[in-house]
């Protein structure tokens, strides 16, 4: 079974990427974040013409999360549970492979840095910790249920100084200060393995570049998007790996996908 996580950033604007690439790897289930779109201008039709059924949970303009499967789908929660929240961040399904039951989140943390034009708010980083804080408590009651759990997205968390190409440069921005850093790393703690780290410990393999000063063609990247396995879940994987083609092509998203294969 093979899972991927890609922050689409607007899907309709890459709808031709995306298209290619789903034809070009087939996985079973995607992981959306970003999309951008409400429900009635979601590119169902297309996304149907290439063999997935798609959930959303959109918004205008702005964030947006969806799961795509080649399989039998079944939506658990829109938003995260326990929290109440006017942006479309978390999309949580149940989905049946080859007679393997899983349960999966598209997830979109706040980025939690303060506006441009007002760099002492802290409302944005705040509302990121309490939204941490609400995704721990409901990735706890998730692994008391011992299903193949897998939660991926787009978490905006820098979790290491060989997760991102300067740490110096980003020693003081929400997706690395200490707070954050510490609430996901308390995910991992409560049973939920990174996929990525698992198998690679020490690899370095970003999957955010900047549109800016070549950050793609420099690797000038970070590490924000994960795959988180619960036990069960962890003990089927097989491989991980970042793929770059799609950040590689023309008009790219500034992420590129994270894709494990689970036996």
């Amino acid at each position: 079974m093979k899972i991927s996580t890609y922050n689409v950033n607007s899907v309709n604007a890459r709808l031709e990427n995306l298209s290619a690439w789903l034809k070009a790897e087939s996985p079973d289930i995607v992981l959306l974040q970003e999309i951008k779109t409400e429900f009635n201008d979601f590119p169902f039709f297309e996304l149907s013409a290439l063999g997935y059924d798609a959930k959303i949970l959109g918004q205008k303009s702005y964030n947006g999360v969806a799961v795509l499967s080649r399989h039998k789908m079944k939506i658990i929660a829109e938003g995260l549970p326990g929290f109440a929240d006017e942006n479309s961040r978390y999309l949580e399904a149940g989905i049946n492979v080859g007679g393997t039951d899983y349960r999966v989140a598209s997830i979109y943390l706040p980025n939690g840095n303060p506006p441009y034009n007002n760099p002492d708010d802290t409302s944005k980083f705040e509302y990121k910790l309490r939204f941490m804080d609400a995704l721990y408590r409901h990735a706890e009651e998730l692994l008391q249920t011992r299903e193949n759990i897998i939660l991926g997205g787009d978490f905006n968390v820098i979790m290491s100084n060989k997760d991102v190409y300067d740490p110096e440069v980003f020693r003081n921005n929400a997706l690395f200060r200490p707070e954050v850093q510490s609430r996901l790393k308390a995910i991992e703690y409560l049973g939920f393995y990174d996929a990525y780290r698992t198998l690679y410990p020490e690899n370095v393999a970003y999957t955010y570049w900047d549109y800016a000063g070549g950050a793609f063609q420099n690797d000038l990247g970070m590490r924000i998007d994960y795959l988180f396995l619960s036990p069960s879940a962890a003990d089927r994987l097989l491989s991980v790996a970042v793929d770059k083609n799609p950040r590689r092509s023309v008009k790219p998203s500034d992420h590129t996908v994270l894709t494990a294969e689970l036996k």
